[in-house]
């Protein structure tokens, strides 16, 4: 079995590749392993493992990397929200024109690869209703959600076609980034784990009363595995995108909890910022939501607060 994975080395892809190393998961038996992305700070010395380092735009590191057959792929590489609003023709370029075309080389191989995209919840824009489920409308407002609907049109298209075996899953606030900038207007949610954990001051740039929805990167990577994973016979032909069961928290919630796994008196440490409409609006006004598809198909979130803290600091 050939694996590839685009943007490999990204918070995300760095810990499905270490999650697959570790082969205590459904896709063990592989036999090569390509990594695709812009850099590597470190190389495994498995035989396994080819690394391919270069932009994914790059028509020609794609085709290098698929010079044998992939059996399964895990596409990750992206240009996320911030950085794709103020650079529309590198998200074009990344986020839609590379997708096609490694869509396209898949499509070519004629074997009709397991193919898992990672969405986003963005797709669902910011005016939520009171509930969202597998029915509610699409309405994106950031070009990063527009291309990842697009990407998800074309998967379920060259999947109902028999090209692809594709699977989407729309990924919500994954925790905890590495504290660098990354593009993301949502990285406070992780800025909150690192600030509190060591315990220093945090200023939250939203209101205590905002809430969005929760899961760890270890949770996200064992849903990405079983989304590689689940048998054909399983999926409906022309519809295989899936919104992830989440928990859905509010950022005082999430400091509470904080505060009681680090014994913390967050009075003195936090703040809250209620002048930020927009990305209170954009980031913290999740409904319920309902994602009994995915639930139904085996998909999980990571249980409760205190679980989703302990994996996502990889405490004991």
């Amino acid at each position: 079995m050939h694996i590839l994975v685009t943007g490999a080395n990204g918070f995300v892809g760095s810990n499905l590749v270490k999650a697959l190393l570790d082969q205590q998961h459904e896709l063990c038996n592989f036999s090569r392993l390509s990594l695709l992305d812009l850099q590597f700070q470190e190389r495994s010395t498995d035989p396994r493992v080819a690394y391919y380092q270069g932009d994914f735009s790059d028509t020609a590191l794609i085709e290098q990397a698929l010079q044998q057959p992939a059996d399964v792929v895990f596409h990750l590489a992206s240009i996320p929200g911030g950085m794709a609003e103020q650079n529309y023709e590198l998200s074009r370029k990344v986020n839609v024109d590379a997708m096609l075309f490694l869509f396209e080389q898949l499509k070519q191989q004629g074997n009709c690869p397991r193919v898992v995209f990672a969405s986003t919840i963005a797709v669902y824009g910011s005016d939520l209703p009171e509930q969202v489920d597998d029915d509610t409308p699409l309405k994106p407002h950031l070009t990063y959600a527009g291309q990842k609907q697009f990407g998800e049109i074309v998967l379920d298209d060259f999947s109902r076609k028999g090209w692809i075996d594709g699977v989407a899953v729309r990924l919500p606030g994954i925790v905890a980034r590495p504290q660098q900038p990354s593009g993301l207007l949502s990285a406070f949610m992780s800025d909150v784990f690192w600030t509190l954990s060591q315990q220093r001051a945090f200023a939250c740039p939203v209101s205590e009363h905002a809430v969005a929805w929760w899961m760890s990167a270890k949770c996200c990577v064992d849903n990405l595995i079983h989304a590689a994973a689940l048998p054909k016979e399983q999926l409906q032909q022309d519809r295989r995108v899936f919104t992830l069961p989440v928990l859905r928290l509010s950022m005082q919630q999430m400091v509470d909890g904080l505060a009681q796994e680090f014994t913390l008196n967050t009075e003195k440490l936090v703040s809250f910022d209620s002048n930020n409409p927009q990305l209170e609006k954009n980031f913290g006004a999740y409904p319920e939501i309902h994602t009994r598809r995915a639930d139904a198909l085996g998909f999980k979130h990571d249980g409760s607060i205190q679980h989703l803290i302990k994996n996502t600091l990889n405490l004991d």
